[in-house]
């Protein structure tokens, strides 16, 4: 995921009223076989360099290849292609009864880029090392990825028989690059991916306060994300000769507007339903901020709810500045100055229409704004197709898990919530496949370190969601 949003919320009440529940662990851990595979899949994985600039997807999809291959998964349920050699996606069918229609799971294999000189171990070796797994991928999201080829090879060890196909699709390029795989799969075989709904473990999953489990997250709908390039040109000159007309001035007063500009207020099924359960769970004031704000949309609940940065980003689409660049020399006026606006945009909302948002912000002749495409390309317009609308929390889907989570997590709520940052799950609700970003994975909400230095995954949460796959798919494909 570009940027995985871990909820900032602490649910006190919650929390101390589950203290006790949680005091022994309600859920059985895989055994050691289980646990002894599942780590040399994960290990494998991360010291795999998948990065867009060196890596290889590739490497990573054949490696997966084998081990299927190896666990006598018939040739013919396996696919691996992609639009070059370092860019090959790996797709494998589970087979079932066929009584029901498939279920897809999709995992991308690319990691963020990281750099030795940056990091206390090596991104691209696996270190086990006081609780913890460190590498590259650990928590976006190749810990994902090890966690569902363990449980497809359990299966097929074990002879279970679902009662439908499961399809398991690892891709290229989430995180960047030119050759999204889940993109490239659905146009270049759309057969291969067709499903009822999938599941997509590149966001939601368990946030823990100091060791407690708060909220189980379970995203069901996403923003839409978009980069637009700022251009603002001057003839320049001698810097002894200053002019009001600056390049760099008229880019300044740009973003000046758009740090001042906020978004409409705007709400769905989804984020409705977020903040339903929210009110139930907050200190009274902020309840009642919330119950005001879905009541009457009450302005002023609204800017007390908006100063904290999350929900802000859930109630409004939201621009912000990333990158600067500008001028050719100290002693001479800009000839050129540029930016570039990231912008997360609320679902039934086109890129296109963000960018005309964009230039009447912005009220300057001067100030361009063009689109940015995810390979780099420079558009004079942006696409006009809206984010998808929320998923429909379905019964099937949605109450085995309550169920589970109840196991695994005494006492959690399981909220739906919209992802704030953006996942591959944008490409198969747009195709129809409805599609649910669980993780299973439990992490302190102080520690998500998904792109940034010494990433890192607590083993306990890693064998928690190994086992909470095995059982939820057990759940969800007999009927228990």
């Amino acid at each position: 995921m570009r940027n995985r949003i871990a909820s900032l919320i602490v649910f006190a009440t919650v929390a101390a009223s589950t203290a006790l529940a949680q005091s022994a662990p309600a859920w059985t851990p895989p055994d050691a076989a289980t646990k002894e595979l599942a780590l040399s899949i994960f290990r494998q994985l991360i010291e795999i360099n998948s990065t867009d600039s060196v890596g290889s997807v590739t490497a990573a999809s054949k490696a997966m290849q084998q081990r299927f291959l190896d666990a006598g998964f018939p040739a013919s349920d396996i696919f691996v292609g992609g639009p070059n050699d370092r860019k090959e996606n790996l797709v494998v069918r589970y087979r079932g009864t066929g009584a029901h229609p498939p279920i897809l799971f999709i995992g991308h294999e690319d990691v963020v880029e990281a750099h030795r000189e940056d990091w206390t171990t090596d991104p691209f070796q696996f270190i086990e090392k006081d609780g913890y797994y460190y590498g590259r991928g650990t928590q976006d999201m190749k810990d994902g990825d090890a966690i569902l080829v363990t449980t497809f090879l359990r299966f097929y060890k074990e002879g279970f028989k679902p009662d439908r196909d499961l399809i398991l699709a690892l891709t290229a390029d989430e995180e960047g690059g030119q050759s999204n795989g889940v993109d490239w799969l659905l146009t270049n075989h759309p057969e291969l991916m067709k499903a009822a709904f999938a599941f997509n473990p590149d966001g939601g999953g368990v946030d823990l306060q100091n060791g407690k489990a708060v909220s189980a997250d379970v995203d069901a709908s996403e923003k839409l994300y978009a980069d637009y390039q700022l251009t603002v040109t001057n003839p320049g000159g001698h810097s002894s000769l200053p002019v009001p007309d600056n390049a760099i001035y008229h880019l300044a007063d740009a973003l000046q507007r758009l740090q001042n500009y906020q978004f409409p207020f705007e709400l769905n099924a989804i984020t409705r339903a977020y903040f339903e359960k929210l009110a139930t769970l907050e200190p009274a004031q902020t309840a009642a901020d919330i119950k005001a704000m879905l009541a009457t949309s009450d302005p002023a609940a609204i800017a007390r709810l908006s100063v904290s940065p999350e929900w802000n980003s859930v109630i409004h689409t939201t621009c912000v500045a990333t990158r600067l660049q500008a001028g050719h020399a100290n002693n001479a006026l800009p000839q050129m100055a540029q930016a570039n606006v990231n912008c997360r945009i609320l679902p039934g909302h086109s890129r296109e229409e963000v960018r005309q948002d964009l230039i009447r912000i912005f009220a300057d002749a001067k100030v361009t704004v063009k689109y940015v495409d995810n390979g780099g390309g420079i558009h004079s317009g942006a696409p006009d197709s809206k984010g998808p609308p929320p998923v429909a929390l379905q019964p099937e889907v949605m109450k085995p898990l309550e169920k589970l989570v109840a196991v695994y997590w005494p006492g959690t709520p399981v909220i739906p919530d919209m992802a704030t940052g953006a996942s591959d799950s944008i490409f198969t609700n747009a195709a129809g496949i409805p599609t649910y970003n669980w993780s299973a994975v439990e992490l302190e909400v102080s520690d998500v370190r998904a792109h940034g230095k010494d990433e890192r995954l607590p083993e306990t949460s890693f064998y928690k969601g190994v086992q909470f796959w095995y059982d939820y798919l057990h759940m969800i494909t007999k009927g228990d």
